[in-house]
């Protein structure tokens, strides 16, 4: 087994040296496959882990779908160049590999606690199986602390290995949004720390195999771990000021949209475009506010935006209500057609999306829910009552719901809409992708989050 802790930025420059190393992504989920597609197209090979059986399946039969085309396409490709696969076995994967990166996602209880069980697990597999002079990359959103305190010292407990000495370790949280993974991971900036130079060196080495982007060097991996926190908080407070912003221009008949063009384009002004998806960054404010409250501080600010931004799909709901109220009609035994589910299946569990349709089937709404990124019954475990095609949701609908922003929405014919729905059609578009001019110049009666334009 090759030293790949000692690798820098001359070396991993030819297909022979290339083939001397192979990389092994833990808990391969979205953003961890996404790494895999890349390093295996820059001709590493990459072994995804994950214990789930189903998702391990999906991968190596290349029908897990990103909604970035280009990733669907690599994935298949590389699986047909043997360049890549998934296991379930983690000793094997680690034993045949000198790079791992962990790519966790930590998942948050019903009491809102993180839980680092799986990671923790996870990091015990790879220190039993982890070879001398190998290289450690950690991409998951940690609260500061949690490399040095959980993974360091579990990989040291179990190998019998010291970090820094006997194998390289650094942190490069992979914060790439839905949907917008290979852009992020091949030019965005990432953050970057390490246990020692040379594993800051080996790390960059490595992940320069896949990005042109700017990496900042941070010299503590704590406080790494505390930037890439606060990023996503900052995002979900700018969320919550957003939908909160977007709420009082439904009222008084503002468009919420022209307030934000106009808002951005002043210097240090930044209004994000309201929306109920939620994702990854809905949960990382759990991991501080929890961190904080073990030293004995309350962070109000961000438990108030995580609390606002988890009751988004209430409303969503009074806009839904709001629209079909408008047609002398009620929820109760309406049709109600929503795109989209979630940006990842992880993510969908839990999502505001799901909460909505809770809320609309509560009140006696007939839901039935349609999104070209994942498989029927995989969303109909999770609680969604799902549709396989777009026209079988659509037929003799009441109500469409935008929830999530994808290209197979936006391309929609409004004409071909409304000859399914019933008369008069309704879209209530929370993803601000509808002219709401055009839509109602179309016929239907039309609503969107912060759009208070609306004349019907």
């Amino acid at each position: 087994m090759t030293e790949a802790m000692a690798l820098d930025k001359f070396k991993l420059n030819t297909p022979e040296e290339k083939e001397r190393h192979r990389i092994t992504i833990v808990n391969c989920g979205r953003i961890g496959l996404a790494t895999a597609c890349l390093f295996s197209d820059a001709d590493l090979n990459a072994i995804c882990f994950n214990s789930d059986p189903y998702i391990t399946k999906r991968i190596n039969e290349g029908t897990i779908f990103f909604s970035e085309q280009e990733l669907n396409e690599m994935l298949r490709k590389n699986l047909m160049r043997r360049k890549l696969r998934a296991t379930t076995d983690i000793r094997e994967a680690v034993s045949s590999s000198d790079i791992i990166f962990f790519a966790d996602e930590i998942p948050i209880d019903g009491k809102k606690r993180p839980i680092y069980t799986e990671l923790e697990e996870n990091c015990r597999g790879v220190g039993l199986n982890l070879y001398p002079g190998s290289l450690i990359i950690v991409q998951s959103i940690l609260a500061p602390s949690m490399t040095e305190n959980l993974i360091i010292k579990t990989l040291e407990r179990t190998s019998g290995l010291e970090a820094g000495i006997d194998f390289g370790l650094a942190y490069s949280p992979a914060a790439a949004p839905a949907g917008g993974e290979l852009d992020y991971l091949r030019r965005g900036t990432r953050i970057i720390s390490a246990i020692n130079e040379q594993s800051l060196k080996a790390a960059e080495a490595v992940l320069r195999l896949i990005s042109d982007g700017e990496f900042i060097r941070i010299n503590d991996i704590k406080t790494a771990e505390a930037a890439a926190v606060f990023s996503d908080i900052y995002q979900d407070v700018n969320v919550a000021l957003s939908n909160e912003l977007a709420s009082f221009c439904e009222k008084m008949g503002i468009d919420y949209m022209e307030v934000l063009r106009a808002v951005n384009s002043q210097p240090r002004c930044y209004l994000s475009v309201p929306n109920i998806e939620g994702g990854r960054s809905t949960e990382t404010p759990h991991l501080l506010i929890s961190e904080a409250e073990n030293i004995g501080i309350k962070l109000r600010m961000t438990s108030l935006a995580r609390r606002m931004n988890s009751e988004a799909s209430k409303q969503a709901y009074n806009l839904i209500r709001d629209a079909i109220h408008s047609c002398r009609k009620n929820v109760k035994r309406a049709k109600i057609t929503i795109l989209g589910a979630s940006r990842s299946l992880r993510e969908a569990k839990e999502s505001q999306i799901l909460e909505l349709v809770r809320l609309l089937r509560k009140r006696g709404g007939r839901v039935s829910i349609f999104d070209p990124c994942f498989q029927s019954d995989e969303l109909l475990q999770l609680g969604y009552p799902a549709e396989k095609t777009l026209e079988k949701a659509l037929e003799y609908a009441d109500c469409l719901v935008i929830a999530i922003r994808r290209k197979e929405f936006e391309s929609l014919s409004l004409g071909s809409v409304r000859a399914m729905m019933k008369k008069p059609p309704i879209i209530v578009d929370l993803a601000n992708i509808i002219d709401p001019h055009k839509a109602e110049r179309e016929g239907f009666i039309y609503r969107g989050l912060g759009r208070g334009v609306w004349k019907r």
